[in-house]
Formats: C-alpha cells, sequence, structure tokens
C-alpha cells in the first residue's frame, strides 16, 4: 500500500504560482511513477502530469506546457507540481497518483491521494 497525502493548495490570482507537494508513505516510493490530475466541478478528471520513478521521463497534458513543472524528490519521498502563470481555468481538486506504469489513463493508477483544491480567481 501506498498514502499519499497533498498539500499546497489555495487561493491565488490569475498570473499567480502555487506549488503542490505530494507525501508519500509505505512501499517503495521510488519504485512508482507518480502523476497529477485534477477535477473541476462538472468535469471529468483529467490529466496534468507524470514523471517516471528515476524522474527521467516527464511529460503534461498540453494546456499547462510551459507554466506547470513536475518534480520528484526520492529521498523525501515527495513529488512537486509548480504551477506558475495560472489562470482561472487551472481551477479544480488536484491530485497526485502512484502507478507501476507512467501513463496519463486515471484508471491505471492504483494509488490516490485524498486532493487538494486550488482556486484562480480573475
Amino acid at each position: 500500500q501506498v498514502q499519499l497525502v497533498e498539500t499546497g493548495g489555495g487561493l491565488v490570482q490569475a498570473g499567480g504560482s502555487l506549488r503542490l507537494s505530494c507525501a508519500a508513505s509505505g512501499r517503495t516510493f521510488s519504485s512508482y511513477a507518480m502523476g497529477w490530475f485534477r477535477q473541476a466541478p462538472g468535469k471529468e478528471r483529467e490529466f496534468v502530469a507524470a514523471i517516471s520513478w528515476s524522474g527521467g521521463n516527464i511529460f503534461y497534458t498540453d494546456s499547462v506546457k510551459g507554466r506547470f513543472t513536475i518534480s520528484r524528490d526520492n529521498a523525501k519521498n515527495t513529488v512537486f507540481l509548480q504551477m506558475n502563470s495560472l489562470k482561472p481555468d487551472d481551477t479544480a481538486v488536484y491530485y497526485c497518483a502512484a502507478d507501476s506504469l507512467l501513463t496519463a489513463v486515471a484508471a491505471s493508477y492504483d494509488y490516490w491521494g485524498q486532493g487538494t483544491q486550488v482556486t484562480v480567481s480573475s
């Protein structure tokens, strides 16, 4: 089992920045690929970014490329999502997830955090 806890959400004005953290406990964190997803009210959960177990492979959904950066610190069992130039459309609950495979498919992920709210005001 892997337990995931997200922190760092909040209210920010458009153009601002937030850094989300996801702390993992349980089984070996460094063996898992990690992903960030988000879900806005009335919408499906969507992929945001993912990073391989080593950090050597990373990919993003097109809408956040150049604005968001995913990273991980395996020594601290933590994955991060740095979000810059935030837009009102980025408003959502953000979830981190762990999977044995590096994928953008939410259904593939075995473990999920409880989510953290990000609200971007215009």
